[in-house]
Parts: structure tokens; C-alpha cells; sequence
């Protein structure tokens, strides 16, 4: 497996950078496209999208870089090199919607939760497509499985998983799938305009964060935190908060207008 897809003279180009490019450029329309139908100042928006993104890459690969010292103390010119792949999404999020705060806070005709809700259809759906740079890099992989169970995968997916003459569990594409089907469903949600404002965003955090539980309990590079897995305690951590945050919300709207 090549992570590289094609070279412009000296220059190399990855394809995890491909994919991350793909699924900044997608969410940016997509994002716009639902501004729009929200009636949220576009122009705004993308002034604080072009703010949100970078700051959402330092995040994940501080994140990385910070549960993974050891190697990166040893290694310092390797931190800047996210082409090599190590971007934490849970770090990225946390830098994202700290920039994003910031700059809403300072801006006028934008609230948080409803510039939220609009950003988190884009943000899964980017998620589902950055997971096929991890394919490309043979990484965010699983345990050894048989060639039998690797058979029931498409030829490609068998290559690429079959790392140094053993095949690994494609974890990165149970992620990318699970990611896709939660893209669809914050899509039908974000129709529906009687919901309160941040419950998008949260039920985002809820499903993800299930489906990411399971999956980081079978892969082989998980972050650490003494023994237990930080992707798996972020994500109970998620879940608990965006249900109190949805419970209240709900329970606000209900006395606000008890006839619904």
C-alpha cells in the first residue's frame, strides 16, 4: 500500500492529505448549503470556518502529540508532519469549537448552538471520508484477524490490511461506515426546525461517540491514559454531557410551550 498518491516534481503527495482536503472542502458546501436554508449570515460563516479548520488540525495533532511525548520528545522534528498521519478527532473537535467560540463571541447575528448544529452534518461526514486516509496509511487498524474473516472484504480492503504478511481488522472503515450512517441521520434531523438549537450538535456527539466506543475497543494504537483508552473514556464522557445538555433542552421547551 503506496501513501503516497503522485508526485508534482519534488513535492509528494499524500493520500491522507487527499482525503483531509476532500473532507474539509465537502463540509465547507455542505455547511454553506445549510446556513443558508438556516438563514445564517454566509459570509460569516466562511470567516469562521477558515478560522475553525486550522485550528482543528493544530488541535488533533497537539492531542496526538501530547499522549504519544515519548516518541515525539525523541523525535521533535516529527510533530509538524501530519502527513505521516496521527490526527486525534477528539482534539480537533476540542480546538474547532474553542476557535469557534472565540470568534462568535465577537461577532454579532451569530449564536453558538445554531452555527453548531449546522457544522456537525459536515464535520461526521468529513470524518467518514478523512478514515480512508488512515487506509492508505495502514493505520487506525484493529487486532490480527484469519484470512478467512479478511475474505468477506473487497479485494482492496484485504490489501491493504495485510500488513507485514498478516491481516488486521479494517477498523478504520467500521468507523468510516458507522460515521456515514450518523451523517444521514443529523441530515434528517437538521430538517426538522422545531428541534432546539444545539440538539443536532449533541445528538452528534451521542453517536458518534457510541459508535467510536466500540471501535477503539478493537484497535491496536489506541492513546493511553494509564489502562484505559482515551478515545473510550472521552466518548462515555460525551455521551453523558450531550444527553444532560439534550434532557435540559427538551424539558425547556416543553414548559416554554407546554402544547407541543
Amino acid at each position: 500500500m503506496n501513501p503516497i498518491a503522485f508526485h508534482l516534481g519534488s513535492l509528494s503527495v499524500a493520500w491522507y492529505g487527499i482525503f483531509i482536503a476532500l473532507a474539509f472542502g465537502l463540509g465547507m458546501i455542505l455547511a454553506n448549503y445549510h446556513a443558508i436554508r438556516r438563514q445564517i449570515d454566509t459570509d460569516k460563516l466562511a470567516d469562521l470556518l477558515l478560522i475553525v479548520m486550522p485550528a482543528a488540525i493544530i488541535g488533533a495533532r497537539l492531542y496526538y502529540v501530547v499522549f504519544n511525548w515519548g516518541y515525539y520528545a525523541a523525535n521533535p522534528l516529527e510533530i509538524p508532519a501530519v502527513w505521516h498521519g496521527g490526527l486525534a478527532i477528539h482534539g480537533g473537535i476540542i480546538g474547532g469549537f474553542l476557535a469557534g467560540y472565540w470568534y462568535i463571541r465577537r461577532t454579532k447575528n451569530l449564536k453558538v448552538w445554531p452555527v453548531a448544529d449546522i457544522i456537525a452534518p459536515s464535520l461526521i461526514l468529513g470524518q467518514a471520508i478523512g478514515r480512508w486516509g488512515n487506509f492508505f496509511n495502514q493505520e487506525a487498524h484493529g487486532g490480527p484477524v484469519s484470512s478467512e474473516f479478511i475474505s468477506k472484504f473487497p479485494d482492496f480492503i484485504q490489501k491493504g490490511m495485510l500488513i507485514d504478511g498478516q491481516y488486521y481488522h479494517p477498523t478504520f472503515l467500521y468507523e468510516s461506515l458507522w460515521s456515514g450512517l450518523v451523517f444521514l441521520i443529523l441530515l434528517w434531523m437538521i430538517r426538522r426546525k422545531s428541534l432546539p438549537d444545539g440538539f443536532v450538535a449533541m445528538s452528534y456527539l451521542i453517536l458518534y461517540s457510541l459508535g467510536r466506543f466500540f471501535v477503539e475497543g478493537m484497535r491496536t494504537d489506541s492513546l493511553m491514559l494509564g489502562p484505559l483508552r482515551v478515545a473510550q473514556v472521552v466518548s462515555v464522557v460525551s455521551i453523558i454531557v450531550a444527553s444532560i445538555f439534550i434532557y435540559y433542552k427538551a424539558k425547556k421547551q416543553n414548559i416554554a410551550d407546554p402544547d407541543k
